[in-house]
């Protein structure tokens, strides 16, 4: 059996708007969490509270992500700006 190689090169990884997109994902946990609590013990009367945990550990996390994104995000433009300021890659020549 021969070993499998990729035929083509991977594409560039997708940049988008990542810190409003967890920034919605972590909003989006923390209202299903809070639209759960009134219904709390009807979860409980069936074994199903892991929903409310479920959304609350989601809410959480998010903030995590939302904290993460951020810094990355000024990581990039950090780097962006640097690269930016010393300007094209000097060659050096071979005598």
């Amino acid at each position: 059996m021969a070993k499998w190689t990729a035929k083509h090169e991977a594409p560039e990884p997708l940049e988008g708007p990542v810190v409003a997109t967890v920034t919605g994902g972590t909003i989006l946990w923390f209202a299903l969490f809070l639209v759960q609590l009134p219904f709390y013990g009807w979860f409980a009367d069936r074994g199903q509270l892991w929903w409310v945990w479920t959304c609350a550990a989601g809410g959480f996390l998010g903030l995590i992500g939302i904290w993460y994104v951020r810094g990355r995000e000024a990581a990039l433009k950090r780097h962006a700006a640097a690269a930016e300021q010393a300007g094209p890659p000097q060659q050096e020549g071979r005598a």
